[in-house]
């Protein structure tokens, strides 16, 4: 009987207390501050729906967060209470007065709470400001496309346990970090405050008056007891904050009528361009190279240009692959592009270097004007070692002396007396001289052909052997420097005994053929490129052995240079 009174009494009591009689609301602090986060507590005395709070009514002064639910349960005397807590991160929108309206938790509803807002600028109140976040932009007047920097900056004078910081919003743009977070420490109104400081790329791609939202930050403080110490129980417990920045306003102007060329808008772009080795010994077959460097300010490394330099007869340009790098100085976004062009000359002589130019939109005089590197005269001077590098097939002519004369072979004369016949005597005797003489001839001209052939196939054996090796071992060098009196023996085999060629580019030309031409190009990429790579010679190896096998040709005499 006991214990059915006291299982009846204990759920009788539990019913009851199910029963929601009150439901209020508080805030942690006030007044507060525009755009720091304060915390809506609202409390109702029974468990309920965790869904039956309703914050938009809040939407038209505040910004509202994250709200967390919890419940409690708890039994003291037989005697059961529940409750049910919600707890709402809101922020400032402006300063003023403003009222947190009566919210309603089922059929019962909250008490109205006024809230005073103050702005960041208020000396008289800053003091109590643990969080802020300032906001600082390079301007506020742009043109479409062209980049601007945001630096925020998060001020915290209580100990932070963790958080983020979202990225700053625009419609239709282009953000992006610039470089790492910095830290350092600030004194404000006599109070020390820790700053992390991040900084944005914006570039608008349309023209209009736009709202750039400020970064929100979320993330927990440690609380501290009245005392300013941690106590046991206290260890480890953390609140809730939210901070945000003030919004910004932005003109974006568009593009000027008028403008040619690339649209580059930038408050700075210059160009310049510098000649390794000295300009004054510039040499036929050796690289020249030239530097050319684009700096603006105000353009992202993507919006530099593509630097591409006009082609030049007898001038072979082989371009570096370009680098870009992007800072920043004096709040300014700054970027550089850098390429260099390895150039080589066919032949000495004076070669005009065109102007290079790059047009672009100043936008602090709010005109266009021209970036230039003026055109320039460079001289090649002649290879001083390409005669001795170089060898010239000897060229043989009719009227070349043989250094060993065939000798006339020694003949015993027979006199023969015919006395009734005087004429036959003659008639014999002319033709028995005859014979003598063309096998002379014959013998002669054999053994100096014989000769001649044997010299040149000993000689034309030995580059063509030497160079087919040095493919093989990958010296482009050696290759190189053995091209030219390979082919010059060859063109004296093939009958043009006074053409002679003297630098590679005549080869190339005198060859005429793709697959000779596409290897002999890697190879001088590989060895003139500012950025050496090792070189295969096997493309080129089996391009010799080919042209080794074919003939020249008859046109190719007029394609080459006559010695005089």
């Amino acid at each position: 009987m006991v214990r059915f009174l006291t299982a009846f009494l204990f759920t009788f009591t539990c019913i009851a207390s199910y029963a929601l009689d009150n439901v209020t609301a508080t805030v942690d602090r006030n007044p507060v501050f525009k755009g720091e986060s304060f915390i809506l507590e609202v409390v109702a005395d029974d468990e309920v729906d965790s869904d039956a709070l309703d914050t938009s009514a809040l939407l038209t002064d505040f910004i509202v967060g994250r709200t967390s639910v919890s419940s409690q349960t708890s039994m003291i005397n037989f005697k059961t209470s529940r409750s049910t807590r919600w707890s709402t991160v809101l922020i400032a929108k402006r300063t003023g007065e403003f009222v947190i309206p009566a919210l309603k938790i089922e059929d019962k509803y909250t008490q109205p709470i006024t809230i005073k807002v103050h702005s960041p600028q208020d000396s008289s109140a800053s003091n109590n400001r643990d969080l802020f976040i300032t906001n600082e932009i390079s301007n506020t007047e742009l043109y479409v496309q062209q980049n601007i920097t945001l630096t925020v900056k998060l001020h915290f004078a209580a100990n932070l346990k963790r958080g983020s910081l979202s990225e700053p919003q625009l419609e239709n743009a282009i953000i992006k970090q610039i470089g790492q977070d910095q830290e350092s420490d600030a004194i404000i109104n006599g109070r020390r405050f820790r700053v992390i400081e991040r900084t944005y790329t914006i570039s608008p791609q349309e023209s209009g008056n736009f709202t750039l939202k400020s970064p929100l930050f979320s993330g927990e403080i440690q609380l501290q007891t009245s005392g300013g110490r941690s106590s046991f129980f206290s260890f480890g417990e953390t609140k809730s904050v939210s901070v945000i920045g003030e919004d910004i306003n932005l003109a974006v102007k568009p593009i000027p009528e008028g403008v040619y060329g690339a649209w580059l808008p930038a408050e700075l772009l210059t160009v310049h361009d510098e000649w390794q080795p000295d300009p004054q010994a510039f040499v036929v077959g050796e690289p020249i190279t030239r530097t050319i460097t684009i700096t603006a300010a105000g353009l992202s490394q993507e919006q530099l240009p593509i630097i591409e330099l006009a082609e030049i007869a007898d001038l072979k340009l082989y371009p570096d692959q370009a680098n870009l790098h992007t800072s920043l100085k004096q709040s300014r976004l700054v970027s550089q592009k850098v390429q260099s062009f390895a150039v080589v000359a066919s032949k000495p002589g004076e070669y005009t270097i065109p102007a290079f130019e790059i047009p672009w939109w100043n936008t602090v005089t709010n005109r266009q004007e021209v970036a230039k590197i003026a055109s320039q005269t460079i001289t090649v001077k002649p290879n001083p070692n390409a005669s001795a590098s170089l060898p010239a097939a000897p060229a043989i002519t009719d009227n070349t002396q043989l250094t060993q004369p065939m000798p006339a072979p020694a003949v015993e004369t027979q006199i023969v007396t015919v006395e009734k016949t005087p004429w036959l005597q003659w008639l014999f005797l002319g033709l028995w001289l005859l014979t003598m003489a063309l096998w002379a001839l014959t013998t002669y001209l054999g053994k100096r052909k014989n000769k001649v052939e044997n010299s040149q196939a000993s000689t034309v054996n030995e580059y063509y052997l030497q160079l087919l090796s040095a493919c093989k071992q990958g010296d482009g060098a050696k290759v190189q420097t053995l091209l030219v009196p390979w082919l010059n023996l060859k063109i004296t085999h093939e009958g043009y005994q006074h053409a002679t060629i003297s630098n590679t580019a005549q080869a190339c030309e005198l060859i005429n053929d793709d697959r000779f031409t596409k290897a002999f190009n890697e190879l001088q990429e590989s060895y003139y490129s500012k950025t050496q790579k090792p070189w295969n010679g096997k493309a080129l190896f089996g391009a010799i052995q080919q042209v080794q096998k074919t003939k020249l040709g008859v046109n190719a005499k007029s394609k080459i240079s006559l010695n005089p």
